[in-house]
């Protein structure tokens, strides 16, 4: 593609969340349907064409994962036209961070479970251990999530139900001191900026699928110098799944502690595969 100092067509390639798409092309079409230029986004999503006739244009915005965008350019006599922010739509209509490695951050995330307990309230309790990544794809169905938890760490806010759940009845951390979680069918848009990961989880040796619902909050800069995106996804457990069958069954014919887990993660991830001092 042959370059005249501003000649041209010039724009900027953006998501709907302002991230440069750095792999879009953007093809030019006179007004009769045949292509007169053609170009690709730089690292900072900016496209330029070369020299054009005064006249009026088609412009085509395309890239992987990515819904097209066609507008109307009009170059004016000086031989320069600046199209703006021209944003692509993710396919489906939601949207995630670029594509990489993104670092879970412990420090600024909460892996969280609800129980209920005798049938009228509800215990919460927290994780304060663990560690992940997400792998963003340029083709997002091949996105990946991994995660290993600390069983030992439960935090619950009482020392003698801490202990309890440590034990055999329930995580049994001697002979099984991590909890892990790993995608296996990628991930899959479920509604605006919400998506659905299907993957395994590894709980007192025993792998069972679990499904995870996925909010995407959206990015941005952090103290240190790096970029974050925060997520918030939910989940439910069957104790029984995953041999936690201890109860206690009261008069009332009440159990002491539900059957069902109710799994909430509130997670910031840096973009990388470290993390930042902070």
């Amino acid at each position: 593609m042959s370059m005249d100092g501003d000649s041209g067509l010039r724009g900027r390639v953006r998501t709907k969340d302002g991230w440069a798409v750095q792999h879009a092309v953007l093809t030019v079409t006179d007004m009769t349907g045949n292509q007169v230029e053609r170009g690709t986004a730089d690292d900072e999503g900016v496209v330029r064409t070369g020299p054009l006739p005064t006249g009026m244009y088609t412009v085509i915005v395309t890239a992987v994962g990515y819904q097209p965008t066609a507008s109307t350019a009009i170059v004016p006599a000086s031989g320069r036209a600046d199209l703006g922010t021209l944003v692509l739509a993710r396919q489906g209509g939601t949207e995630l961070p670029p594509p990489g490695i993104w670092t879970i951050d412990p420090a600024h995330s909460t892996v969280g479970a609800v129980a209920q307990h005798l049938g009228i309230s509800s215990v919460h309790g927290h994780f304060t251990e663990f560690r992940g990544q997400i792998k963003i794809a340029e083709v997002l169905k091949e996105s990946s999530v991994e995660a290993a938890i600390t069983a030992a760490s439960i935090d619950t806010g009482n020392k003698m139900r801490d202990g309890h759940l440590r034990s055999a009845d329930f995580l049994d951390v001697d002979r099984h001191p991590e909890i892990t979680y790993r995608s296996t069918g990628g991930i899959s848009p479920a509604g605006p900026d919400r998506w659905t990961v299907h993957g395994e989880l590894t709980m007192n040796a025993l792998t069972r699928p679990v499904v995870l619902d996925l909010t995407y909050l959206g990015t941005g800069p952090d103290p240190w110098g790096g970029v974050r995106a925060a997520f918030r996804a939910t989940t439910e457990l069957q104790r029984e799944d995953f041999a936690m069958n201890y109860n206690q069954v009261l008069q009332a014919g009440i159990s002491a502690i539900g059957a069902t887990l109710r799994v909430e993660l509130d997670i910031q991830a840096v973009q990388g595969d470290s993390l930042p001092m902070g």
